[in-house]
């Protein structure tokens, strides 16, 4: 398809001394290894968009989620606890047991755990988006596309690079430094380091704090090694760190409670935390920033943050022989660690909060056998090892005594409902000794500790071979084996604050009915193999014009479920040995899910116009997905996986790139996007929505979309630079981003609809034509638009207070930042 972002050749700053010549403009040359192989964008028959490390520095692209405004079908968002990647529609959601479906690889080393995208960026080349399955060349998961991420490598002279940028109204200051040249003849070093602080831009009205707020360092030192003439080793040690306080989240909607409870009905969430008073039965008054329930920057929440370090170590290997093949190794050490805090009933009452710990190991090999370009038949063979290890550890935290007063009073209004009627004699207090209105104190002070193991074992083999059958036209057969074994474990239980397993009770039954929550251990293995074929067929129909048909079929590995919080039975939840008639229920999560299967379709073509001074790229997909993986919110704390039967995504993208003059340049992106679930029937339901699946829990998707599906989407740029005198230069750059509404909430809720937005990003700058210093203003978002990037249900919400509220996640408002740079 060729959907190439255009940004890519827009450096702003990027002076000649060439003088304007209106008719001989030429398009930059770019360059990828989209394929294992450098080669010209325009000659690589994959959708793929290219954005160099100097755009994504001066535009103030920090992480992959600055990303995907320049990107169109490429959603990256932070979500509940975890962050989401989409290409097309496709991605995997929140759930700690997943790898994604869109790939990620940096400098070859796959990362393909969702908090990895929440590292910032540092001292790029460029970056590459594969739209589409790229299972052949870039690994079995990456079902739905792959970001490439290209490292900047040492230099053969000396180079040196001082960054810094200022922004006042969000508080962000960011700190690039670089120093890059040869030890010896034959050995150079690269050492890069970022540092970046925010302020934030969310409003805790509980505290007066403000947030999400960032403090990010990551540092990388890389050697190059001329070993002989024809081997050499690239090592690269990377440490990072990526901390933050708060969350861009807040209460958008609170309706009216629908319970038949005279406690709650027709009261929203809100005006039941704020004030609910019956003498000698609850007292409930918390801080009246709890009103806050609808958007406006501000929410009031009683503390989230998250701690993330991260390392790696990779080593290249590239030895090329006599015939000009190429033999590359590639080794990874990578690891990361983080502990989080989340405060995720979203408002200034207590209810409950949840701690997270990830420690995370992996090693990869990769052998790579690349043939000589030209001949009558190109290959590029290879085999991959990977082993990893995961331990997640979770815990549900409920040391709130308005919890315990509030389920007490509803206990007592109930007559028992909320939890058993145990009578205990010899109890000091008459709801103990009724064994009613003493639910609540069945939770006081407890935790629900889960430990998450599993561990993988991954062998491929890959072999895509180009058959040149005549001087236009080329045929491509790939193939891709892979065998992986994959363990799991899931064990939680119910404990005091210090740890302390708690004797089956009436702990369980309100446990189950507020939390939806149930112990349980569970264990398992799978092992499965997979081939993924490919065949693509690519014509020249011109010097400057290619079109290409691709055929694929993908697979992604099934796995075990982290986050559910029951067993996948249908078996009643444990009985209160002391209760007269034990109230319980049956609780149906997961465990153990299949892998998914994509079969996809492509038709495209790259063309050159103009004598070179402008391309125009499009392509046509079709994707069929069986037993698609999905993160399903269970409606109160918790999220499960299911799988959806059958899903379809089509559609258009389109771009182009012109360089009108030397100094003035045009481009852009646009993409139609279509997306349907064909046979979904056990989907979340919306609050509200009454069960129409036939399994009578669950509510059918079929013929819907899906989450973050837009449309259409696209991006405009447009860039000038110029001499103004002998030494100095002015550049001025201008992107809009746009994109028609689309839903941000995994359950499709209408009443979280993103509309349609324009945002427009600009820089102006000034600076010496030989690029040794610069000036610039760099603003985002300067329409000022809302943008919902996440919602979701707001937890315990619908299911303990009979409300419908939503929680909104959102991007940060306008922005203007001074940066300078100088070079060496």
């Amino acid at each position: 398809m060729g959907s190439r972002n255009t940004s890519v050749s827009f450096c702003f700053l990027a002076f000649t001394l060439a003088p304007s010549v209106v008719m001989g403009a030429m398009l930059e040359e770019v360059v990828v290894t989209a394929q294992h192989r450098t080669q010209n964008l325009q000659d690589v028959p994959v959708s793929v968009s290219a954005i160099s490390g100097e755009k994504m520095m001066e535009a103030g692209i920090n992480r992959m989620e600055d990303l995907q405004a320049y990107v169109p079908n490429l959603t990256v968002t932070e979500s509940g606890i975890s962050t989401d990647i989409y290409i097309r529609g496709i991605g995997t959601g929140m759930n700690q047991g997943f790898e994604q479906s869109v790939g990620m690889y940096v400098d070859g080393i796959y990362y393909g755990r969702a908090q990895l995208a929440r590292a910032p960026f540092l001292d790029l080349e460029r970056v590459e988006v594969l739209r589409g399955p790229q299972n052949i060349l870039q690994g079995k998961n990456s079902i739905a596309g792959a970001i490439n991420i290209i490292t900047a490598s040492p230099t053969s002279e000396v180079e040196g690079l001082f960054s810094a940028l200022y922004e006042p109204e969000m508080d962000e200051k960011v700190l690039d430094l670089m120093l890059s040249g040869p030890i010896t003849d034959n050995f150079g070093l690269r050492f890069a380091a970022r540092l970046r602080d925010y302020g934030g831009f969310m409003t805790n009205e509980l505290n007066g704090d403000v947030g999400p707020q960032y403090d990010q360092g990551t540092y990388r030192l890389k050697a190059f090694w001329d070993a002989s003439d024809r081997t050499t080793v690239t090592a690269k040690l990377e440490l990072g760190r990526f901390d933050s306080v708060g969350r861009q989240a807040e209460v958008i909607n609170d309706e009216p409670s629908t319970s038949s409870n005279p406690v709650l009905a027709g009261r929203t969430q809100a005006e039941i935390l704020d004030r609910t008073f019956i003498p000698g039965i609850i007292d409930v008054d918390v801080d009246e920033s709890v009103n806050n329930n609808f958007q406006d920057f501000r929410n009031s929440t009683n503390g989230n943050f998250s701690n993330n370090d991260t390392k790696n170590l990779t080593i290249n290997v590239t030895h090329q022989t006599e015939n000009d093949h190429i033999f590359t190794w590639i080794t990874g050490l990578m690891g990361y660690k983080y502990d989080d805090l989340c405060d995720c009933d979203a408002t200034s009452a207590e209810l409950f909060k949840f701690e997270l710990a990830e420690d995370y190991k992996q090693i990869s090999q990769e052998l790579r056998w690349i043939s000589p370009a030209g001949g009558k038949v190109d290959y590029i063979g290879g085999v991959y090892f990977q082993y990893n290890d995961l331990k997640f550890n979770d815990k549900l935290i409920q040391d709130s005594n308005l919890v315990v007063e509030l389920i007490n009073a509803l206990d007592i209004i109930e007559l028992g409902g909320q939890g058993d009627i145990d009578p205990l004699a010899s109890a000091s207090s008459p709801e103990e000794i009724l064994g009613i209105g003493d639910a609540g104190n069945a939770i006081a002070n407890i935790e629900g500790p889960r430990e998450f193991l599993s561990e993988t074992k991954i062998a491929s083999t890959f072999l895509q071979a180009t058959i040149n059958m005549t001087e236009t036209l080329r045929l491509t057969l790939g193939g891709r084996y892979t065998y992986e074994n994959k363990t799991g474990s899931r064990h939680l239980t119910l404990t005091d604050l210090q740890g302390n397993e708690l004797p089956i009770g009436e702990i369980d039954t309100v446990v189950a009915n507020t939390f939806a929550v149930e112990r349980h251990n569970l264990k398992g293995e799978r092992s499965e193999s997979q081939f993924s074929p490919l065949v693509n067929l690519q014509w020249d129909f011109s010097v400057d014009g290619m079109a290409y048909a691709t055929a694929s079929r993908g697979y992604k590995s099934g796995g075990f479920d982290a986050r559910s919080n029951a067993t996948p039975d249908d078996e009643l939840t444990p009985a209160n040995p002391s209760a007269l008639t034990p109230n319980r229920t049956v609780l149906i999560g997961t465990f153990e899910y299949g892998e998914e299967e994509a079969t996809s379709y492509e038709l495209g073509f790259k063309t050159g116009l103009l004598d070179g001074a402008a391309e125009l790229n499009a392509a046509l997909f079709y994707t069929e997905y069986n037993n698609l993986q999905i993160s399903i919110f269970d409606g109160t704390i918790g999220f499960k996986v299911g799988n959806a039967k059958k899903a379809v995504n089509m559609g258009l993208e389109l771009d182009g790139r012109w360089q009108i003059t030397d100094y003035f340049r045009i481009g852009g992106a646009f993409a139609l996007l279509d997306f349907e679930f064909k046979d979904f029937t056990n989907g979340q339901c919306q609050q509200d929505q009454v069960p129409n699946s036939p399994n009578g829990r669950d509510c059918d998707y079929t013929g819907m979309s899906n989450q973050y599906v837009s449309d259409w989407s696209g991006t405009l740029l447009a860039g000038f630079e110029a001499p103004i005198t002998d030494s100095l230069g002015i550049g001025l750059g201008l992107d809009v981003v746009f994109t028609s509404d689309f839903n941000p909430s995994s359950n499709l809720d209408s009443r979280v609809q993103q509309d349609t937005f324009f945002k427009v990003n600009a820089r102006a700058g000034i600076g010496a034509l030989d690029r040794s210093w610069e000036l610039a203003l760099v603003g985002k978002n300067l329409t000022d638009e809302i943008i919902m990037v996440y919602a979701a249900d707001t937890p315990l919400a619908k299911t303990l207070f009979g409300t419908t509220s939503h929680t909104g996640f959102f991007d940060a408002p306008r922005s203007v930042a001074m940066q300078f740079t100088y070079r060496m």
